[in-house]
């Protein structure tokens, strides 16, 4: 196999907190220990609740967030600690897609003015950032007519087409997508995943993708890794997670997906997490799961398990898939 398009290992990102006179200060670890690879035309999906660490290994990725440890690679190049003129160089390799667009569009900008801004930060000419605009929006499905009006005229799913024609602006490599559908109707949503995908067979664009949804996730990714308070809970293909998932959390994340079909509804297991996800202040000793576990026996509230292989072809880390594989 080829070195991945992307390469990130060990990483952290941990924000300090300030303490009061009654209160200690602490370290929130946002993310703790993450190691990923991407390889060049796929995707790769994050996906957790909220407060997993998602979001922040991606925004540490694009240099949104800063690395206390740890490293990220990008086409063999050591990127984790670049800044400055360096940093910007790197938008043109690698863009990022919010979740909403509508605040991430210049209310006062006119569409053109808003997909053409990288074009003019890059000192390409008024003509050619002309016929960029009108390339980009053909390309991602919207009439030309669209280019001089203002975001406010425009619906949620054509306000996200813009979004990923200003990110496509620059030729990229890497699309990092933060929710990038879960802010739109859900009848709009499929249409968007489909230009995704359209996009990345007709471009050669690799995808790290950032959901809560898996069903969207089985959907367009190759690979996903399951994160679950800052941690790798699980990773592998899509199929072999949806097909026959290992890790306790995994299972119960799949229980909640909706099954078209209301009889397989009425009668599939369900996995009800009880309690909350714990604060990254305070994270458990043991495995970052124990206190939600089903699974849990006595010595998971002391150890933390490395990622292992189960049969399924997915790497879990769980005590039980430890033991299988030790077995």
């Amino acid at each position: 196999m080829s070195e991945p398009l992307l390469e990130v290992r060990d990483l952290k990102v941990h924000f300090p907190l300030r303490g009061g006179v009654s209160t200690p200060g602490g370290v929130v670890k946002a993310v703790d220990g993450i190691s990923l690879d991407l390889q060049a035309g796929r995707t790769l999906a994050l996906v957790g609740e909220s407060g997993c660490g998602k979001s922040t290994t991606a925004y540490a990725v694009v240099g949104l967030e800063r690395a206390t440890s740890g490293t990220i690679r990008f086409d063999g190049r050591d990127i984790t600690a670049l800044k400055g003129r360096e940093r910007a160089a790197l938008a043109q390799d690698i863009q990022i897609v919010f979740q909403d667009p509508s605040s991430a569009l210049d209310p006062k900008m006119t569409i053109a003015d808003s997909i053409s801004e990288p074009l003019a930060i890059a000192g390409r000419s008024r003509a050619d950032r002309k016929a960029r605009v009108a390339e980009l929006l053909d390309r991602v499905g919207l009439p030309a007519a669209l280019a001089e009006r203002l975001p406010s005229a425009l619906s949620g799913g054509q306000r996200q087409r813009v979004v990923i024609a200003r990110a496509l602006a620059l030729s990229p490599r890497l699309l990092v997508l933060d929710e990038p559908v879960s802010a739109l109707d859900v009848s709009i949503r499929s249409q968007v995943l489909n230009l995704l995908l359209e996009l990345q067979r007709d471009l050669g664009l690799s995808y790290l993708f950032i959901s809560h949804d898996l069903s969207v996730v089985r959907h367009i990714a190759d690979e996903a890794m399951v994160l679950y308070l800052g941690t790798v809970a699980e990773q592998g293909p899509v199929d072999a997670i949806f097909d026959k998932p290992q890790h306790p959390y995994t299972k119960a994340l799949l229980s909640a997906i909706p099954l078209p079909d209301p009889r397989a509804q009425r009668n599939r297991e369900k996995i009800i997490l009880s309690g909350d996800l714990p604060s990254p202040l305070s994270p458990p000793v043991g495995c970052p799961f124990v206190t939600r576990c089903p699974e849990r026996i006595a010595v998971c509230a002391d150890k933390r398990f490395p990622l292992a292989r189960g049969d399924a072809g997915t790497e879990a880390a769980c005590v039980h898939i430890g033991e299988r594989a030790a077995g």
